[in-house]
């Protein structure tokens, strides 16, 4: 599939082609964590160094004009496998660029685009009922997933083994996960950390996890805390008995619970960090894309 026809593509998540018109905001990534997360817990945040390593920010071919993405890579691979990451509601701060240089250490070529890029810059932002008014609810779903497939588009350009693609994401990027799983056939293997699986339907948001169970191309792992306030366990319950119910790629999804664990356990930088079901997750999202043949 042609660069052209894969920024084109839009699938059933997207309300009437809107966003195409919509030129980019945020051309570039700044450096730091998002406003709406300070103070950063210093003593946990987990800081991964570029050597040995391609890394830094990219531009990537997509409807109205190019976006700014984060790219890390290991010097000289050769056709590495391809991981999508996906943003928290606060972009691509440093936090998600270093998860991106975390899995390059370990052979894969790992792309977080700026996905609100066209709504705004997340990353200053204080108040999140204001990040979430202003920009979140306003990005659709269909938007995204042409992004993402972008984004596939310039690995597959860029020496990525496509054919090995996974894709990862936290908060707001874990609910993209189980749709972006559902909408390109190519994706081998997912990892949702925390995404809520069910909401009220917009016309930004039109199908949630839930509704997508069945559908899946690629089995994804769920990764969830039982003591979650944003995210009830009967919404876990409900979307593991539509995996069941779902082809081969669904009854092979898993969802783990963490008891006891909040929302945003991995999120190394925040109060909300459980160090122990952080470091379990990561290896269970290493053992997932190893076993799914990313």
């Amino acid at each position: 599939m042609s660069v052209e026809s894969t920024e084109l593509e839009v699938n059933s998540l997207a309300p009437a082609n809107t966003y195409s018109r919509r030129t980019f905001i945020v051309t570039s990534l700044g450096a730091g964590f998002a406003l709406g997360v300070q103070p950063v817990m210093a003593q946990t945040a987990i800081s991964t160094p570029a050597d040995g390593l391609v890394a830094g920010e990219i531009k990537v071919a997509a409807q109205g004009g190019e976006m700014v993405a984060y790219r890390a890579a290991p010097a000289g691979a050769i056709s590495p496998p391809v991981i999508l990451v996906v943003q928290e509601i606060f972009g691509v701060h440093e936090y998600i660029r270093d998860i991106c240089r975390r899995l390059a250490k370990l052979g894969y070529l790992a792309i977080a685009p700026e996905l609100f890029a066209r709504q705004g810059d997340p990353r200053k932002y204080s108040a999140i009922p204001d990040l979430m008014s202003n920009i979140v609810s306003k990005v659709p779903d269909g938007q995204v997933m042409a992004d993402l497939d972008a984004c596939v588009a310039w690995a597959r350009a860029n020496g990525g083994d496509v054919t090995r693609l996974g894709i990862t994401g936290f908060c707001w990027g874990g609910r993209i996960t189980w749709l972006y799983s559902a909408h390109n056939p190519q994706v081998k293997a997912g990892v949702a950390w925390y995404g809520r699986l069910a909401s009220p339907v917009t016309e930004n948001n039109p199908k949630h996890p839930v509704d997508l169970a069945g559908q899946l191309h690629a089995p994804v792992l769920g990764l969830y805390g039982g003591a979650d306030q944003g995210i009830p366990l009967d919404t876990v319950e409900k979307m593991r008995a539509g995996l069941s119910a779902g082809g081969k790629a669904a009854c092979s999804s898993k969802i783990h619970v963490y008891e006891g664990a909040p929302h945003a356990f991995h999120a190394d930088y925040r109060p909300s960090y459980r160090k122990a079901e952080a470091e379990d997750g990561w290896q269970r999202m290493l053992a997932w894309f190893k076993r799914n043949g990313v």
